[in-house]
This record gives structure tokens, C-alpha cells and sequence, in this order.
């Protein structure tokens, strides 16, 4: 069956006035929607194509580029990362390996000779270990007391060798600066580095700057000679007595050592050494019977400072056997002794006297 158009009457009179209105305006409202999309879309394209235009990566697919630059930047990172973690553990290494070539093994020692300044650190470090019996393991043993001047690194038999004559060439300059005087280092008070170690001060004088003198010129005669020697950080001089580095297993029990341990001794007067010798010395030879170390070679300051170092040694000596002396004459002044003695010489002179008789007066061959 075959439909025409629906006839104009036909459609007002089955939806009405109303009803035709309604149809009319959602047709009108739909063809208005459609014109402005048609007219908007071209004008967005346009738009986007235009700015496109002036990139420099006009022909380029954006997804494309965008994916290569971000494998570039992955690439680039993970390069970066490499190459600085390569960086970072090359220069570790190097580090290690420079910081193992120049481990010091040598030092330049000045001797701790005088019997008064030994004995008084040995008394405080008698003090320390009745307080702490752990911290026995941290003393330096009395032989091996010294002022260290110098540090440093010997690879080899030649560098020692080198070493050796460095520290004699060393000598003039030693003695230019002495200029033949007496220097007397006063040894006075206690100090420690970071609780770790702990030592005795010198007190800070016209002597003590010499010594320091002294030690810069040495520095620069090594290093003259080509040897690594010396430190960044400035020169003090110290006398270190108790160091808890001495033992790991000390360490582990100990992290730090208390200051009060050692407080009754904090200024104490320790005693003056005088300035005679110094030692090239290794640190991990086999030490000497006294405690002392493995040393290569020594300097001496001229005969006076001999001259002096002897009397001093027979100063000390006598006074040591003065209150011997003394007991001796205090019993030979006794009435009682006296007599004894006397009873006694008497009777073996006469015991003597009796047997040369006998002997003169007898005929037997032997006689």
C-alpha cells in the first residue's frame, strides 16, 4: 500500500495547533545545533593546524617525537647515571688506592728519655686502669714514649734508603736552628683528641716554637727528596699514653674514654726532656726489647747536648742512690752498730792471726 504525503490538514487535525508548533521547533532548534557545529569545528582545526605550522617539527609525528625524546631522555639518564656511578667508584678507588700508597708506615720520632716523665704517666695511667681495668689495653708502654715530628709513606728498601739520607741532610738545618742552645720541652697537663685518645700537652713556649720550626723544616727536606711526607693539618706536638685504636676489641667495648678518669691529673707537671735525637722509626717492624720501635737511623745534636745528656744521666743516677747513701750513714752513726762492726773486724783479724800461727808453725809439706 503506497503513502503520499500527509496532507497539511491532516497533520492539524490529528496533533492539533499545539502539537505542530512542538515539532516545527525542535526541527528549527536541530538545524540551528548542526550550522553552529559545522561553523565552530573548521575554526578549532584551523586553529591547531596554524600553530603546528610554526613548530620546527612540523613534519614530525608528534607521538613519534615524543617517544623518541623520551627514550633520548631514558637514554641519557640512564648514561648520566652510569657514567657518574662509574665516576663516583673510580674516584672511590682511587681514593683507596692513594689513601693505601700513602698509609703512613715511617715517623720521625723524638725520644722520651727522661726517667721523671715516664714515671709520672706511668702512675697515671696506673690511676686510669684502677678506675677502668678495660682501658689497659689502650696504655703505650713507658719504652715506647715519644713526640712524633713527622709521618710518612716508604714503598720500598730505596725509598728508606732515601729516607735515611734525608734525615741526615736534615741535620744542618736542625743545628742552624738550635744555633748550639739547650732546648728544654716542658711536658704539662693533660688534653685529648675527640675522646679517643689521650696525651700530654707541652707547654706552649719559646722551645715549643722551635719544635715546630723544626718539624716544617724536616717536612720540606722529605718532601725536597721526593718522599710523601708530612699532613695537612697543623703540626702539635703531643705525648700520647693511652689510645683506644690500640685494640679493635677494645673499641667495641669503649666508644669513648671519660675525661674524669684522668681529672686529678688534668695540669700536672710531668717534667722537661731535652731535644738530642731523632729516630726514623717504623711502625710495624718488630719493636725493640725495651718497647722502643724498629728504628733505621738517628740524629744527634753535637757533643755538648752529649756532654749534657751524660751528666744528666749521672745527676740522676746519683740522686736515685742518695737516699741509699743516707740510710748507710744514719746506721754507721749508731753507737750498736759501731760496736758490732768493730766486734766483728776484731775477732776475724784475730781468726786470721791464729791461722797464719798455725800454718808457719806446722812441718807438714803443705804447710
Amino acid at each position: 500500500m503506497l503513502v503520499g504525503p500527509i496532507p497539511q490538514e491532516s497533520l492539524m487535525t490529528s496533533c492539533g495547533p499545539d502539537g505542530l508548533e512542538n515539532i516545527q521547533q525542535k526541527k528549527i532548534f536541530k538545524e540551528n545545533k548542526e550550522k553552529t557545529q559545522q561553523r565552530e569545528e573548521p575554526r578549532a582545526a584551523d586553529s591547531v593546524d596554524s600553530l603546528m605550522a610554526e613548530m620546527p617539527f612540523v613534519d614530525t609525528d608528534i607521538e613519534d617525537e615524543c617517544a623518541m625524546h623520551a627514550t633520548s631522555e631514558i637514554s641519557i639518564k640512564k648514561k648520566r647515571k652510569r657514567t657518574s656511578g662509574r665516576e663516583i667508584e673510580e674516584g672511590i678507588e682511587r681514593k683507596k688506592k692513594k689513601n693505601k700508597q700513602y698509609q703512613p708506615n715511617y715517623f720521625i720520632s723524638l725520644p722520651i728519655t727522661n726517667p721523671k716523665i715516664t714515671g709520672s704517666i706511668q702512675a697515671v695511667q696506673d690511676a686510669i686502669i684502677q678506675k677502668d681495668q678495660r682501658l689497659s689495653k689502650a696504655m703505650v708502654r713507658s719504652g715506647s714514649l715519644h713526640v712524633t715530628m713527622l709521618v710518612m709513606h716508604l714503598s720500598s728498601e730505596e725509598e728508606i734508603s732515601i729516607a735515611v739520607g734525608a734525615l741526615s741532610d736534615s741535620k744542618i738545618f736542625v743545628d742552624n736552628l738550635l744555633k748550639g742552645k739547650r732546648v728544654d720541652l716542658s711536658f704539662q697537663g693533660i688534653d685529648h683528641f675527640r675522646n679517643q685518645v689521650g696525651f700530654v700537652n707541652l707547654a706552649e713556649n719559646d722551645h715549643t716554637a722551635l719544635l715546630k720550626e723544626i718539624a716544617e723544616t724536616m717536612k720540606k727536606v722529605f718532601q725536597e727528596k721526593g718522599i710523601m711526607a708530612g699532613e695537612e693539618r697543623a703540626f702539635k706536638p703531643h705525648l700520647t699514653f693511652m689510645k683506644l685504636s690500640k685494640s679493635t676489641e677494645l673499641r667495641k667495648q669503649v666508644k669513648k674514654i671519660d675525661s674524669s678518669l684522668y681529672e686529678d691529673f688534668k695540669n700536672h707537671y710531668f717534667g722537661d726532656e731535652i731535644l738530642h735525637r731523632f729516630d726514623l722509626c717504623s711502625m710495624f717492624k718488630k719493636k725493640q726489647p725495651n718497647g722502643y720501635y724498629y728504628c733505621e737511623s738517628s740524629i744527634v745534636f753535637g757533643k755538648s747536648h752529649e756532654a749534657d745528656l751524660v751528666k744528666e744521666a749521672l745527676r740522676r743516677e746519683t740522686q736515685a742512690l742518695l737516699p741509699r747513701l743516707n740510710q748507710i750513714k744514719e746506721l754507721l752513726t749508731s753507737p750498736e752498730i759501731r760496736t758490732k762492726i768493730s766486734k766483728e773486724l776484731f775477732e776475724d783479724g784475730h781468726n786470721s792471726s791464729s791461722k797464719w800461727k798455725s800454718c808457719t808453725d806446722s812441718e807438714s809439706p803443705n804447710a
